[in-house]
């Protein structure tokens, strides 16, 4: 097992790692939209969602893209944000992977909302 860390994509903000790889699965922890070089999180949804999609560049660092992900789980702290966060989503994958989206009472940080994946290789 292989614990995967990118600098191209905010630090854990606990103990934990960016990333797991198995070999053949890489467990992607949530990304929030925090700006990887300073910390900060930017305003509003659409910003924050983009950023949290910054999930490429972990499993870059894995030798994967997002066209390996079979599995998402979509965290929203307002889930009247569902439609634009999907907007947004639906730019970044050309095939759609399983998903879940759940509103929660609150993310780190504030966040609107956070991003976690399974990728698979093969």
């Amino acid at each position: 097992m292989k614990r995967i860390v990118s600098d191209k994509a905010p630090a854990a903000l606990g103990p934990y790692v960016q990333a797991v790889d198995t070999g053949s699965t890489v467990y992607c922890s949530g990304q929030l939209g925090l700006d990887p070089a300073t910390g900060v999180l930017p305003e509003g949804v659409v910003a924050q969602t983009h950023q949290s999609l910054n999930l490429q560049a972990v499993l870059a660092e894995a030798g994967l893209t997002l066209d390996n992900v079979v599995k998402t789980t979509v965290f929203v702290q307002d889930l009247g944000d569902f439609g634009t966060v999907n907007e947004i989503y639906a730019q970044y994958f050309h095939e759609y992977p399983a998903r879940s989206c759940v509103q929660i009472a609150a993310l780190p940080k504030g966040a609107l909302v956070e991003i976690e994946c399974i990728a698979a290789r093969g």
